[in-house]
């Protein structure tokens, strides 16, 4: 948490927003939500907004978070998922998922697909499992996004992983998490 307020709080002081980052650091949870609509916020402003709410549990982050997790800079997208896996709401793993499994979006998928990992939802293993299997194309460039879909699987546990992570295993940056993923998964009878 003091990463990324340190990090919000130095967006802030280099676009002359000090007064503003400190307003809203002792904002109410009312008065966080009413500046997610207000116009011309920057998007530092936010995030911090939307970030402190999720920490509350206030469901009103959601879909503020929802976007932050789609961004293209990943420290955003990472305060985001830290956020939503704290909000609860029950909608965070489908949006996480359907994050995870667009192939428009694979660049920004590494913290949708931690996500999905952490919060071990339903919708995670298959998400993972559909995400992990397109990208064991060969001289697929998202291989850490792969990496993290392997692990997350090894978390989950899923036996319905099985197949994709033994396909895993053939590819180099993958296969010793692959092995330790497939070594989690329940024995078979």
């Amino acid at each position: 948490m003091s990463d990324v307020l340190e990090r919000l709080r130095a967006e802030a002081d280099g676009s002359g927003g000090s007064r503003r980052y400190a307003e809203l650091l002792a904002a109410d949870p009312d008065a966080l939500a009413a500046s997610l609509t207000s116009a011309g916020l920057p998007l530092w402003a936010r995030e911090l907004a939307a970030y402190r709410l999720g920490l509350a549990g206030d469901r009103r982050a959601f879909e503020p978070l929802v976007l932050l997790l789609n961004h293209r800079d990943p420290p955003r997208c990472a305060a985001a998922a830290e956020a939503l896996a704290v909000l609860g709401d029950p909608r965070t793993a489908r949006a996480a998922a359907a994050l995870a499994t667009n192939e428009l979006r694979t660049a920004y998928a590494l913290q949708p697909v931690r996500l999905l990992a952490a919060l071990r939802a339903p919708e995670s293993a298959p998400a993972l499992i559909r995400t992990l299997s397109r990208l064991l194309a060969p001289n697929d460039p998202y291989w850490r996004v792969a990496l993290a879909c392997v692990e997350g699987l090894g978390a989950l546990a899923d036996p319905a992983s099985r197949e994709v992570l033994a396909r895993a295993q053939a590819h180099p940056r993958l296969a010793v998490a692959a092995t330790e993923a497939l070594r989690a998964l329940p024995r078979t009878a």
